[in-house]
């Protein structure tokens, strides 16, 4: 985006893509998809950030909706199952190159180390859930003194009037389909519509950050998906264009298919999709004018790096939690969380995963070319 926008077309300048990218990486929500809406915005006001942010996202949606409807069909076919090991395999290790690249930009003090740690730890043992664990880690961020305050004086506010105006009309956008799916008496559209609400709201750092949150409270509180299902869901939406956070849009779908068949799916997809991105054009719409003078408070700026500590934490415990349930077929949940069986080891998966990190970190081969040979390598080795 930074080559598109800034040296290419350019409809950025240097400074205008890094000041907006530092305020996507503020909000929550998917932020190449708010870079997008921002830049739109910028160039020709609110018609232009929705096109920006729609043509950003529909591409990606369109291909979940065929992916998750071929996956509804075939999903149970022995190759197919083969192919997706595979997938799951590959995202094993590409969910360990972001650990990794977040890291090194993120862990660069005893501070933030110690908080990406604690953030682990009480994610895995499931002491607290994720969106507890981001407002703690913005508390004390608030609260941690700074070696430089030399920030200059914020630049003046826009009009407040405006803003209102804003979030009264995409506030009203967001919440009165959900107004109406309640009064209407559908329940289970009413809670797919709040859940995916509420991750609107808590996912900062990211899809990844908010996948192990997601998961827990898909497979464990609200019985809708499997956790093998909620894998293929990651698995197929790191296959596809637009922002990773569309496996929310997988998860929808295949819930609703569960419940009440095709057209429940298609109801609940279009539901999780509007739950997941009209919030987005919220923040950018309300937050735009702001971010010269949002970016020189010294508090938010140390609060927004502690809570990017906490999730590399946060990170680091689904990568634990999607490596266990690709390398053991059983489990156990203890005091301490969920443990394998360790006579459940699955030797061929360790070799598939062994095989993804050799394409992603040694040949360095893009996203799509890993899965895409880490489940042909699935699929041989089941057809041998």
């Amino acid at each position: 985006m930074h080559r598109e926008l800034v040296e290419q077309r350019p409809w950025l300048s240097d400074k205008q893509f890094l000041g907006a990218l530092s305020f996507c990486m503020m909000l929550p929500g998917p932020e190449a998809m708010q870079l997008a809406t921002f830049t739109g915005w910028k160039l020709r006001g609110t018609i232009g950030g929705l096109i920006g942010g729609l043509l950003f996202v529909l591409p990606g949606a369109l291909v979940i909706a065929l992916l998750g409807g071929l996956y509804i069909g075939f999903g149970d076919l022995p190759l197919v199952k083969a192919a997706f090991l595979g997938v799951q395999a590959a995202v094993v290790a590409i969910i360990l190159q972001a650990l990794i690249r977040l890291s090194g930009r993120v862990l660069i003090d005893w501070p933030a180390r110690i908080a990406a740690l604690l953030a682990f730890l009480v994610l895995f043992t499931s002491a607290l859930p994720f969106p507890a664990v981001v407002m703690i880690a913005s508390f004390v961020g608030m609260l941690r003194p700074r070696a430089d305050d030399s920030f200059p004086a914020p630049p003046r506010a826009a009009p407040w009037k405006d803003t209102v105006r804003t979030i009264l009309v995409w506030g009203t956008l967001w919440l009165v389909p959900i107004a109406v799916l309640m009064v209407s008496g559908a329940t289970f559209l009413t809670d797919v519509a709040l859940f995916f609400s509420k991750l609107a709201v808590v996912t900062f750092g990211g899809a990844y950050a908010v996948l192990a949150y997601m998961v827990q409270a898909v497979v464990s509180e609200h019985h809708w998906l499997t956790t093998a299902q909620m894998m293929d869901a990651l698995g197929l939406a790191e296959t596809t264009p637009g922002p990773l956070i569309l496996v929310t849009q997988f998860v929808g779908q295949l819930a609703g298919y569960q419940q009440g068949g095709v057209l429940l799916a298609v109801a609940t997809g279009l539901i999780t999709l509007w739950c997941t991105f009209i919030p987005c054009f919220l923040w950018i719409f309300a937050g735009a004018p702001y971010v010269e003078r949002l970016l020189q408070l010294p508090r938010l700026n140390s609060a927004l790096a502690m809570i990017s500590a906490a999730i590399v934490g946060v990170i680091a415990n689904l990568g634990l939690w999607f490596s266990l349930h690709v390398l053991f077929e059983d489990h156990v949940v203890v005091d301490l969380g969920t443990l394998p069986v360790l006579s459940s080891f699955q030797p061929m998966e360790l070799a598939l995963v062994a095989f993804g990190c050799v394409l992603i970190f040694a040949l360095r081969l893009s996203v799509v070319a890993t899965l895409s040979a880490c489940a042909l390598a699935a699929m041989n080795f089941v057809w041998i």
